[in-house]
Parts: structure tokens; C-alpha cells; sequence
């Protein structure tokens, strides 16, 4: 494990500037640099550098941070692997402090087991072009794929001979221990014959394993850095008594819930092209890489899941999945493809012919064709269901109810309220319903989900009055207060220890104007309130910020952009990168403008009285919730209703300072 000492000294050497210069071609614009994106196609750069900040901003993908983030993210390493590239770049020595005795046994542990997965991947490869078996079962399997030498090798293909212990005698031969070819799944443990058998035998006894492998040919899985870390064995037996595929089973290097087929060869290509082709197997992956679709991947022999989802979405937004034409397969998928939306992805569907699956068809035609194919017949996924299940339902109204409640139920789990309204109106087109009746159902679904209010479909008119004596309750939002946090954590990061003038009442009752530092008015006033952050990154950065103020410093931006946590620094990255900069030459054409940070005392006055604004329309909000509840109690309810009208008169006050109604 890299020492902290050793981190600090990485970061203090390293200019953002320099490294990310290696990688795109920055011009100077006033305090910062700029150039075309390198995570997205453009012509008009967006991709922002700022030195003095030390970080990056790439407002075209919306990616940011610091150069370690930029290596992550660019270069696709690991944060270890990122802080080793800018050591060797700064000529850095690495200090490594002591794992402690688990860590040391978890590390040599996954160790082993890499390095027998990968002497089998060797192993494999060899004995499907060196041995006749290979070549006359293996090698002919892969040619009538039509699987060309060179797409063998960029996916490490391979072949398992038949027999009970080829590859246990040639790995113990090589000196690797029975015990971690067991827990890497390439052998397997004989049964034992009863219960009064011999004692128990240690894993790492040769004599009761043989081959997991046999009579299959051979398909590594990779990490998304490219090491293998498990298998999948296909049989070619014509009469099927097994698995047509089998796996390597769960191990301290795969967990197949997480890991994607092809990742580590698509992930480029996915952020180039900000899309990301979902297919179902193995041949799928690889015959459309050799037809030049390379931003496809699979699931590892598993259904789709959240952690499948969330490798994706580090790439692109964007999620298209390839079906074939069998009607039953893609009626399976379906709820499936709905935990995509659930996650804010935009998903859209394509059909490929009828006897066509993807693997067939990249065989059949060349990439131009393939990919005008696919951006032509890419159909929106709600939309795609929506046809299907008309087609399905026909005349039969009963059907037609059970569909318009199915699609809802779709659109009630995107997370999006603009793109959900989008989906009412198309459905209403589609379904030929009117758009009042399917936001009556969606709102209903949508409570039954216990969703914020906010989140409901603006359509009051067509919305029932809730009835309170029948228990339904007012939805809350989880956070009314999350853009004013933003702007405060803002301010203190940006003018926090910018002097500002304040009027103060002196010891003779006399009102005189003073200095304070904008982090100190700020914090005043939100310690007089007792006003608490509710969304939790704001929350932390606010309380580190106060910890420096009270250590009587201020602390410096990169220890936030440089920090552990990386939902901070992102977030810090977020908050501080701005696109444009006044230009200097519009003082000598006599254009002057009124920047935040020649007016910092209203800027700071006003940030904490919407904040102030916010906290009392939630406290009202449940006041009227309890209300409701304790309807039936009129001595809470009077006291409810006294405690409301006293944050009435302070939300009116609040009013008066920003001179405005507020309703």
C-alpha cells in the first residue's frame, strides 16, 4: 500500500496542466486552458484545465476532478495505478507501508489465485493451436464461427482437452498449489464415497481434485483492466447431457454480478461513442469486435444486474440492447431492461431479423452495415414495449387496461420527471388515451412508490383530492434544501477568507461597519439559526471547512480536489468549475459588470436567507403532515397551528429582505 507521505508528495509535484497535456492538446485562455474533449466527439472544446485550481472540467460529459481522477478516467487505471504513473512521471520513489497480517493474507491469497488463472489461460491457449485435439476440435469449432486467428488472440480463446487431470498434472508440475486452482474453480474436489470415508482432506491433496475444464473450448473473462480472473467452457458434444456453458464459480477474483464480458475492449469505444451495446453471449461480444462494433459487452452467463448497470453508466448514459426475434426471450427481458431506467440510463432497444442474433448477424454483414443498422432501427425501450404489448393485447380491452398499467409502471420508475412527462405524451399518441388519465394512473403508481410530492405529474386538475380520514399521508421531498447547501459550500470554497463588511451595534449602542471574512459571517449566521446541511457531501465539506476555521486557518481547495473521498472531490470539482471568464478586454470598451465577488456581503446574505427560506417551507410542510395525522387531537392541532403561523411571519420577513411574495 502506497504510504500518505508518498500520495502528498505525488500531488504536490504534479501540474494538471503537464499530465492532461499528454493526453489533449490545451491552448491558454485567460487563467485557464482549454481543448476539445478527449471523453466525447466535439467540435467546439468544452474541456476546461484550471492550474490554480488543480483540476479539470469537461463540461461536454460532465467529467471532473483532479489529475489522479483524469488518469482514472482516461487512462481507465486504478487510483493506485494512477499514483504510480505520476510517480515514475516525477521521478517519485514509492514508500509502501506494512499490511497488517490479514491484509497480507488477503493479498497473497488473491495473488495465487491470479496467477493460476492466468498460467490456465496460457495453458488453455496452447492446447488449442499446439495440440492436435486442439487443432481438429477446438481450431474448427472457432473456424466455423468464422472466428478469424486474429480475434482468437485479441480474446485469449483456448481449448480444454478431454480427460479427468491435463491441467492439474501440467499446473502441479509448473509448482502451483492444488488449493488455489480449487478456489480459482479450474479443479474440482471428488465427492467422498459416505459419511464414514476417510478424514477430511486438505484442499491442497492432489489426489482427490480433477479438471473442471474438459472437452470445451475456452473463453477467459477479464477485469475491466484486462487481467483474467475467470472462464467460461462451452461443450461441443452434439448429444447435451450437461451445461451447455459452464462458469467458474464466485472466487476473490470474480463476482460475475459485476462483471461484464468484453469490458476491458469496449470501455474506449463506449466513452468515444457514448453508447453501449448490451448483448446476451459470449460469440455475441466477439463476432461483433471483429466486424468493428467493439463497444458491446455481455453478462457473464447471469441475468442482468445493478452492479452490471453501474459499471456501465462510469462510461455512458446511453445503453442499447441487441435482441434477436424470439418473441419469448424478449418478453423475459423485460423487466430486466426495466432496473436500466430505475437508474436514470436512457435505454433504447434494437430487433435484429427473424433467425438472426447479433452474433449471426455481424457474421453476415461488414461494420458500415452494421452500424447504420443499428442507428437506424434503434427504437426507444418504452416506446419498443409499449408496440409490443399492443400488438399482443389487439381488440381485447381487458388487455389493453393490463398494458396501459404495465407501461405506466415502466415510466413510474425513471427517476427523470421531464423525461417521464415526455413518456406520457408518446403514450397517449401510442395508446390512444388521453394524457390527463394516464397521469391519474401514473400518480397513483407513483405513490404507492412512496415518491416526493414534487415528483408527481403536474396535472392537478385530473388529480383526486387525497381524503387525510382514510390515512394517506403528504409525500415530503427528502431535500429542500439541497441547491441553497450547494451555494453556501460554493461561497466558502471560492471567497471563504475574502474580507467583507458588516454593521455591528459597538459597546456605546452605536451601529459601526467592520470586517469579517466571508466563512466567518456565514457560519455565524447558520450557528445562530442551528441550521443543519441536509445532503450528506455538503454536509461533510461544510463540517471539514468549519474544523480548519476553528484550527484558526482556511483551508486550501486541494484538500478538498485531492480528497480521499471521492464523491467530495467530484463534488468540489463540480462547484468551482466555471466555463467562462470575464475578458479584460471589455474595461478599455467601458463595459463593466457586477461580479459576485464585488458584491460578496449580498451574495452571502442572500445564500443563507434562502436557506433559511428553504428550512421553514420544509417545517411547514410538516406541520401540515401532522396536522392532518393528529386531526382528531385539537390540542396538538392548535399548537400545530400556532407553530405554523409563527413561521409564517418568518418566512414574510424573509420576503421583505428579497422583496418579493412569496407564496
Amino acid at each position: 500500500m502506497i504510504s500518505r507521505s508518498t500520495i502528498d508528495l505525488i500531488y504536490q509535484a504534479a501540474l494538471i496542466e503537464d499530465v492532461v497535456g499528454e493526453f489533449v492538446a490545451l491552448k491558454k485562455s485567460g487563467k485557464s486552458y482549454k481543448g476539445l474533449s478527449p471523453f466525447s466527439s466535439e467540435r467546439t472544446p468544452s474541456f476546461y484545465v484550471v492550474p490554480t485550481k488543480g483540476i479539470y472540467k469537461d463540461f461536454s460529459s460532465g467529467k471532473g476532478g483532479n489529475v489522479v481522477d483524469f488518469l482514472m478516467q482516461h487512462q481507465k487505471l486504478t487510483y493506485p495505478e494512477a499514483l504510480r504513473w505520476l510517480a515514475q512521471k516525477y521521478n517519485i520513489p514509492i514508500e509502501e507501508t506494512e499490511d497488517s497480517e490479514q491484509q497480507k493474507e488477503e493479498k497473497s491469497e488473491r495473488e495465487q489465485l491470479s496467477r493460476v488463472v492466468e498460467y490456465a489461460n496460457t495453458w488453455f491457449q496452447s492446447q488449442l493451436h499446439e495440440t492436435e485435439a486442439g487443432q481438429n476440435i477446438g481450431l474448427s469449432y472457432f473456424e466455423q464461427r468464422g472466428f478469424r486467428n486474429d480475434t482468437l488472440t485479441k480474446f485469449q480463446l483456448g481449448f480444454a482437452p478431454a480427460g479427468w487431470e491435463n491441467l492439474k498434472k501440467a499446473a502441479l508440475a509448473a509448482g502451483y498449489n492444488a488449493q488455489y486452482l480449487v478456489k480459482a474453480g479450474l479443479l474440482k474436489e471428488k465427492e467422498k464415497e459416505n459419511e464414514n470415508a476417510d478424514q477430511e482432506v486438505e484442499n491442497n491433496e492432489p489426489n482427490r481434485t480433477y479438471d473442471a475444464f474438459r472437452d470445451r473450448v475456452m473463453f477467459p473473462i477479464h477485469s475491466e483492466s484486462g487481467k483474467v480472473i475467470a472462464f467460461a467452457g462451452r461443450t461441443l458434444q452434439a448429444d447435451l447431457k450437461g451445461a451447455k456453458y459452464i462458469n467458474s464459480p464466485e472466487s476473490e477474483l470474480f463476482h460475475k454480478s459485476d462483471i461484464l464480458y468484453g469490458m476491458h475492449l469496449a470501455k474506449n469505444t463506449i466513452v468515444k461513442e457514448n453508447v453501449c451495446y448490451l448483448v446476451e453471449g459470449y460469440t455475441d461480444v466477439i463476432s461483433m469486435h471483429q466486424s468493428g462494433v467493439s463497444n458491446v459487452v455481455a453478462s457473464c452467463g447471469t441475468s442482468l444486474t445493478e452492479g452490471h448497470i453501474k459499471k456501465i453508466i462510469r462510461y455512458t448514459k446511453n445503453i442499447t440492447v441487441l435482441f434477436d426475434g424470439d418473441a419469448a426471450g424478449i418478453k423475459a427481458s423485460l423487466r430486466s431492461i426495466e432496473m436500466i431506467l430505475k437508474q436514470g440510463m436512457n435505454v433504447r432497444v434494437v430487433l435484429f431479423p427473424d433467425g438472426d442474433d447479433p452474433d449471426s448477424f455481424a457474421r453476415k454483414h461488414d461494420s458500415d452495415y452494421i452500424q447504420d443498422f443499428l442507428t437506424k432501427n434503434a427504437t426507444d425501450f418504452v416506446r419498443f414495449k409499449t408496440n409490443l404489448l399492443l400488438e399482443e393485447a389487439g381488440k381485447d380491452p381487458l388487455k389493453r387496461a393490463e398494458l396501459i398499467k404495465d407501461i405506466i409502471l415502466s415510466i413510474s420508475i425513471i427517476p427523470d420527471v421531464i423525461q417521464r412527462e415526455v413518456y406520457i405524451q408518446e403514450c397517449s399518441q401510442l395508446l390512444n388515451v388521453s394524457q390527463e388519465s394516464l397521469i391519474l394512473q401514473l400518480n397513483q403508481t407513483l405513490r404507492k412508490q412512496k415518491v416526493p410530492a414534487a415528483d408527481l405529474a403536474q396535472v392537478q386538475q385530473a388529480d383526486p383530492v387525497i381524503n387525510h380520514d382514510q390515512g394517506s399521508t403528504i409525500a415530503i421531498p427528502e431535500f429542500y434544501t439541497y441547491f441553497q447547501e450547494r451555494d453556501i459550500v460554493r461561497l466558502l470554497l471560492t471567497y471563504g477568507d475574502y474580507e467583507i463588511q458588516i454593521n455591528i451595534v459597538n459597546e456605546d449602542n452605536e451601529e459601526v461597519q467592520t470586517g469579517v471574512s466571508l466563512a466567518e459571517f456565514v457560519m455565524t449566521s447558520i450557528e445562530q439559526d442551528q441550521l443543519q446541511f441536509e445532503e450528506p457531501r455538503y454536509r461533510e465539506i461544510y463540517r471539514q471547512y468549519t474544523q480548519f476555521i476553528q484550527e484558526l486557518t482556511y483551508p486550501e481547495l486541494k484538500h478538498f480536489t485531492y480528497h480521499d473521498n471521492n464523491e467530495i472531490s467530484q463534488s468540489v470539482t463540480d462547484l468551482i468549475a466555471s466555463k467562462y471568464e470575464i475578458s479584460k478586454n471589455w474595461a478599455a470598451h467601458h463595459i463593466y459588470i457586477e461580479t459576485e465577488e464585488k458584491n460578496l456581503r449580498k451574495a452571502a446574505l442572500d445564500a443563507v436567507n434562502r436557506l433559511k427560506l428553504a428550512k421553514i417551507k420544509k417545517l411547514q410542510d410538516e406541520i401540515v403532515q401532522q396536522i392532518h395525522e393528529q386531526i382528531e387531537h385539537t390540542d396538538i392541532t392548535d399548537q400545530l397551528l400556532s407553530d405554523k403561523i409563527k413561521l409564517e411571519i418568518a418566512k414574510a420577513q424573509l420576503a421583505q429582505y428579497f422583496g418579493s411574495v412569496i407564496l
